[in-house]
């Protein structure tokens, strides 16, 4: 459970998500900002718990996807993600336009929610029981909660300019280094949905 908290977390990427939501943070009142961050989780929760709960039915059932299929689309958007990632770090990330009520949607999806983090939360549902998939979903998102909220507060408690400055950098940077991990689990995805694919058809 603890392997799988890990690489969740890898995926999520809560430093790509801090130097995202950094404009928000300074258009928003402290309370605002951290009433539509609880949502946007809440909102990522709920559809991890889904496909915790249904796991490949989704796919075969529903959709008519192999799940391999999907694994392998998620390792190449993960690549590219990391690729973005180390290439342009913060760069990468635009703006968030809308109104109050549509933060916490947009926010949760895609940037919270994606093909990556489906994947291994369907995977979870196979390898670990449910009541323990929906105890590391829970850890997993306090934890991203708890680490924006704690960067922010860090950031905030900074009154030199200097000082937030080179915390962006530093941000930054573990943003890049995040994406060199990022960029090895979307190919071991690919590889393994290959692998299985090809058992499959053999």
């Amino acid at each position: 459970m603890i392997a799988a908290i890990v690489s969740f977390l890898v995926m999520l990427n809560p430093f790509a998500l801090f130097l995202y939501l950094k404009p928000i943070m300074q258009d928003l009142s402290e309370r605002d900002f951290r009433s539509v961050f609880l949502k946007a989780s809440t909102i990522s929760f709920c559809i991890y718990l889904v496909f915790l709960l249904f796991g490949d039915l989704v796919f075969q059932k529903v959709f008519s996807i192999n799940f391999e299929s999907f694994r392998i689309f998620g390792g190449i958007v993960l690549f590219s993600f990391a690729y973005i990632f180390i290439v342009q770090g913060k760069k990468a990330f635009i703006q968030i336009k809308g109104d109050l009520h549509d933060l916490a949607s947009e926010i949760a999806l895609p940037f919270m929610v994606g093909a990556g983090t489906i994947s291994l939360t369907v995977l979870m549902s196979e390898q670990l029981q449910l009541w323990q998939g929906v105890v590391a979903l829970v850890l997993i998102m306090l934890i991203n909660y708890l680490i924006i909220m704690g960067l922010k507060q860090m950031r905030r408690t900074m009154r030199s300019k200097s000082f937030q400055i080179a915390f962006d950098k530093i941000m930054e940077l573990l943003l890049r280094i995040n994406g060199f991990f990022l960029g090895a689990i979307g190919v071991d995805m690919i590889t393994t949905g290959i692998t299985n694919l090809m058992r499959a058809a053999g």
